[in-house]
């Protein structure tokens, strides 16, 4: 994967596994170093993983204070901004190259399906906020996935999405609206399909939440991508993945049609 010049993947990754690997030889806990460059124990240890870039002085600070001699200061040359979370660019990778791409969203537009203003919306809502130079790369990096829609060879994609994402009027109703009719743009794709679940069914496939199926490239293999409140995993061995593929086809059989799915997104949009 390659998200232009604003860093390379893994970048974060590798950071981390090196400072973790000086602070314990310099036998400095996470707590000492956050209280000497400003930062929680808890934010210390997302750096550690990959999870956070290091922001403000931190990096000057911890080479100094660990005897890194430089080399910390190298490795964050890596460090701009790339607009992706470290945990989020295996994923991304996968997505990139994939074969097939089956989406189930229940809470809000999915990235791939997401305007400008309405992934602005999304961002605008994170908690802690954004920096803002990390806020302006990760909505580049955002739309810049949607060139898996022209992408050749061309990837079968499909998305099935409760009606709840689909009426939350994240950053107000016109902004919805742009998002909605983006949508329908995108559904008249011939590689794309695009189903709703309606509100009424008395029994759903989906109740454990959102994921995505992923076949990757010449369908060598399946994996299933999850994430959650407090972690993100991939899915690749049976019977695990075998499940949830038939779990997202049952999903795809309680769903509207993707005409009268069609239909409900045009309607909604012309009540906003």
């Amino acid at each position: 994967m390659n998200i232009g010049n604003n860093g390379s993947p893994g970048a974060a990754k590798a950071f981390g596994r090196l400072l973790r690997f000086h602070r314990e030889r310099a036998k400095v806990s996470q707590e000492a170093l956050g209280r000497e460059a400003g930062y929680s124990k808890s934010q210390v240890a997302m750096i550690e993983r990959g999870e956070r870039r290091p922001r403000g002085n931190f990096v000057d600070v911890a080479d100094e204070l660990l005897g890194a001699q430089g080399a910390l200061l190298e490795v964050a040359q890596e460090l701009k901004a790339s607009g992706v979370a470290a945990w989020f660019e295996d994923y991304l990778e996968e997505e990139a190259k994939a074969a097939g791409l089956h989406v189930y969203a229940n809470h809000l537009i999915p990235g791939l399906l997401q305007t400008e203003r309405y992934i602005r919306a999304v961002y605008a809502c994170a908690c802690p906020p954004w920096d803002p130079d990390e806020l302006e790369a990760s909505v580049t990096a955002r739309l810049a996935r949607q060139k898996l829609f022209h992408r050749k060879p061309v990837p079968l994609l499909s998305f099935v999405l409760e009606k709840a994402a689909l009426t939350r009027p994240l950053g107000g109703a016109e902004i919805l609206k742009e998002n909605l009719l983006h949508i329908l743009d995108v559904s008249r794709l011939l590689n794309v399909e695009i189903q709703v679940m309606p509100l009424e069914r008395l029994t759903h496939a989906g109740l454990n939440g959102p994921f995505t199926l992923i076949e990757t490239a010449e369908r060598r293999a399946q994996l299933v991508y999850v994430e959650g409140q407090n972690g993100r995993y991939f899915l690749s061995e049976q019977p695990d993945v075998g499940d949830a593929f038939a779990r997202y086809g049952i999903l795809r059989a309680q769903a509207l049609s993707p005409d009268e799915s069609a239909n409900y997104i045009e309607e909604v949009a012309r009540t906003l």
